[in-house]
């Protein structure tokens, strides 16, 4: 899977379809923190909302309220790829989710995706739900078949990998269900493309409303290629919303990606 990742790789870069990046290898220690982010939010619920938008209240055992808390790393907004270089991106990102990459070019954009959901059922106990189809068959592989009794974290990450080698965007969404009306948009909802040759797969992390207008935004977090630090998005056509977009779109424009209302999925 991994030589069929790299062979992908190639051809977006010969088609253009690819997020421009230069690798630093050699970034100084000093020079780590390149972006400064405003208040410095430690978790997802503290970025700082536009005028007259508010977060409702979540479920606190619910993926939302996760997602919505999920930590952010205060001293480094730096984004790595897998091997620890840096990745020069031009500042598309906002901030970075504290977790780790792992040290194999595996969590990529749809795996990022996956992570999440498993980190969360994981540690929610929630080990009967934790499955992702296979690419090649369309079948789940199960971590309780997986884990035969072992409910290490360390073999939950092994279950993890294994899922990473053989499953995709293209696969991922194929097993989540569509959402037919944008406005029912929820946090951990997912815009999944398969593409050709390749797709690519974001998820939203936190909502709020308007207290007038009900108009509703949402934050947008992904990996991408080669498997690097999952991010929070800036939304680089609206200076006043960023790092926020809108729900009222025809066309979701993200740096290096563009994503339509049929692309949202929900997990089932």
């Amino acid at each position: 899977m991994t030589f069929i990742r790299v062979i992908f790789i190639s051809i977006l870069i010969l088609t253009g379809n690819f997020i421009e990046v230069k690798i630093n290898k050699n970034c100084p220690t000093e020079n780590k923190r390149n972006y400064l982010i405003k208040n410095n939010p430690s978790k997802v619920s503290e970025i700082e909302l536009p005028d007259g938008f508010i977060r409702d209240p979540l479920d606190t055992s619910s993926f939302a309220f996760y997602l919505r808390n999920l930590p952010l790393d205060t001293t480094d907004n730096t984004i790595y790829s897998y091997d620890g270089s840096v990745i020069s991106n031009g500042g598309y990102h906002h901030s970075i989710i504290d977790m780790d990459i792992g040290n194999r070019d595996l969590q990529q954009c749809a795996d990022a995706i996956m992570r999440l959901r498993a980190e969360y059922l994981f540690h929610t106990k929630q080990f009967q739900k934790i499955h992702f189809n296979f690419l090649s068959d369309g079948k789940p592989r199960y971590y309780n078949d997986y884990c035969t009794g072992d409910k290490s974290y360390k073999k939950f990450r092994k279950y993890l990998d294994y899922i990473f080698s053989y499953a995709n965007s293209s696969s991922l969404r194929d097993e989540m269900e569509p959402v037919s009306n944008i406005e029912n948009l929820q946090i951990g909802d997912c815009f999944v493309q398969k593409g050709t040759p390749i797709g690519h797969a974001v998820i939203i992390v936190d909502i709020a409303n308007h207290k007038q207008t009900n108009e509703k935004i949402f934050l947008v977090a992904q990996s991408y290629m080669p498997a690097q630090s999952i991010h929070i998005l800036y939304n680089l056509n609206n200076s006043k919303l960023t790092p926020w977009y809108s729900s009222n779109f025809e066309v979701l424009k993200l740096p290096g990606w563009t994503f339509y209302k049929k692309d949202l999925r929900h997990f089932k």
